[in-house]
C-alpha cells in the first residue's frame, strides 16, 4: 500500500509543507513521486515518519533526529526501545496522576498527608538497571551515594550548574564557535568536572557519553531544547577534550 502526501499529512496531524521540508532535508523521502509531481509514501516511509514524530515529541530538532535515525539502523529494535520508554513514561504519569488526586482528595477533606503518597512517581530509581548495564554497579552506587549526601539546596545548585553549562555550549554552537576553541573547551572542562562529581569517566567512557547525547533520544532532548544541533556540537567538543586530556 501507499498513501499520498495529503493522506499522510491528514493522518499525522501535520502539513504537506512539513513533509516536503522533511524530503528537502533528506529526513523522509517519499517512496515515489508521480508524474503529476505528487509524493507517495509506502509502509517503510510511514514507519520512518512514526519514528520522526516520536522523536519530535521528545523535543529533538531535525538535525538530532537525523543523527538518531542514522545511528539506529535496526528499525524494529529502535521502536522496541522507544515503546519501552513510552510504557515507562505512561506508568510514571499514572503514578503521578494518582499521587496528585490523592493529595487533592486529602487536602479537601482535611486528612493527614503521607510523604510516600505525595511523592509517588517522582523517583528516578527505575533507571538503576540501565545505568548499571552501561557503566557498572560501582559507578551507579558511587553517584547515588554522592547525590544522597547533598542537601536539597546543593542538589539544586548541582543541577543549575549543568543547565548553565548546557546553555553556554548551545549558545557557542549558535555563534558558530569551533568545538576545539578555548572558550568551548573551557565549558567542556566544567562539564567534565560536573560529571566527575558523580562518576569519573576515562577517555573512552567520556566519548561514549557524548555519543549518547546524540543517539539516545532522552539525552538528546535535554540539549536540543537549547538549540537545534546542540547535542552533536557538545558530543564533538567532548571528544576533543577527551582525546586531549583523558587517558
Amino acid at each position: 500500500m501507499e498513501w499520498s502526501i495529503q493522506d499522510i499529512a491528514r493522518l499525522a496531524g501535520t502539513t504537506s509543507r512539513t513533509l516536503r521540508h522533511y524530503d528537502d532535508v533528506g529526513l523522509l523521502k517519499p517512496s515515489r513521486t508521480g508524474s503529476n509531481g505528487y509524493r507517495y509514501y509506502d509502509q517503510a516511509a510511514l514507519v520512518r515518519l512514526q519514528r520522526i514524530l516520536l522523536l519530535r515529541e521528545l523535543g529533538l530538532g531535525l538535525p538530532a533526529i537525523a543523527e538518531v535515525l542514522e545511528g539506529q539502523r535496526d528499525t524494529t529494535q529502535a521502536l522496541r526501545t522507544h515503546l519501552s520508554w513510552l510504557r515507562e513514561e505512561r506508568h510514571r504519569l499514572e503514578r503521578r496522576i494518582q499521587s496528585v488526586e490523592t493529595t487533592i482528595h486529602k487536602l479537601t477533606r482535611g486528612e493527614a498527608l503521607m510523604a510516600e503518597e505525595i511523592l509517588d512517581g517522582f523517583d528516578h530509581s527505575q533507571h538503576e538497571q540501565e545505568v548499571v548495564e552501561r557503566w557498572g554497579r560501582e559507578a551507579h552506587d558511587e553517584s547515588t551515594r554522592k547525590w544522597a549526601a547533598l542537601s536539597r539546596e546543593a542538589q539544586r545548585e548541582r543541577m543549575a550548574e549543568h543547565e548553565r553549562v548546557a546553555q553556554a555550549l548551545a549558545e557557542a554552537h549558535v555563534r558558530g564557535e569551533d568545538v576545539a576553541s578555548d572558550t568551548v573547551q573551557s565549558l567542556v572542562r566544567r562539564h567534565y568536572t560536573w560529571t566527575s562529581f558523580f562518576w569519573t569517566p576515562n577517555r573512552e567512557a567520556y566519548i561514549n557519553l557524548g555519543e549518547m547525547y546524540v543517539t539516545d533520544a532522552r539525552f538528546a532532548a535535554v540539549y536540543e531544547r537549547h538549540a537545534e544541533g546542540a547535542a552533536g556540537f557538545i558530543r564533538d567538543a567532548m571528544r576533543v577534550f577527551a582525546e586531549k586530556h583523558l587517558a
